[in-house]
């Protein structure tokens, strides 16, 4: 699947923008989700080097959960695999998961520089436990690319958001997502 910009929200318009890819797959008790992205230099940032550190600032992969009870967590991840995320029913009452529980999140990343561009990888397993779902339980979610502190800001989503700026809180715009099943864990 890749990632798209919208491009009415002004903040994309007229710059060259990160190319995103992402796979989901799920094995006995993770949710696995498998982001490759190559952005220009300018699209790039990195700055946090610790979890529940605003991530959204660096270049970043999001992934947005809504579970069948109404609650949606964000996974945030930077490039070197630092994440931030919380649960709640919107966007205001939102609870940061602990330290220690994004401990459980199995994270894999790579970067390769070059002149013009940053190619990166982020492979993160989030269990089931952690979501208080069973691998047979469907998702509704968005994923996406941002980078808010860097030189070129940017944002992209895979399903697309009808909003007049950049606004990934909206649960409104999840859709089903389509998983891939693996045989081994």
């Amino acid at each position: 699947m890749e990632l798209q910009a919208n491009l009415n929200w002004k903040q994309n318009q007229g710059i060259v923008l990160p190319q995103v890819s992402v796979n989901l797959s799920t094995t006995e008790t993770n949710l696995c989700v498998h982001f490759k992205v190559i952005e220009p230099v300018a699209c790039f940032h990195l700055q946090h080097t610790q979890d529940n550190a605003p991530c959204y600032e660096d270049s970043c992969v999001e992934i947005f959960l809504l579970t069948p009870s109404g609650e949606y967590f964000n996974f945030e991840f930077n490039s070197i695999g630092h994440c931030l995320a919380a649960k709640g029913k919107n966007r205001e009452n939102r609870t940061l998961l602990s330290n220690e529980v994004l401990q459980n999140i199995f994270r894999k990343t790579s970067i390769s520089p070059s002149n013009s561009t940053y190619s990166w990888e982020l492979e993160a397993k989030i269990p089931y436990s952690l979501l208080g779902l069973t691998k047979n339980d469907s998702l509704k979610g968005n994923l996406y690319k941002c980078a808010d502190k860097a030189k070129t800001p940017h944002y992209l989503s895979l399903f697309p958001i009808d909003t007049e700026k950049p606004d990934f809180h909206r649960p409104e715009f999840f859709k089903p997502l389509l998983i891939e099943k693996q045989e081994s864990p």
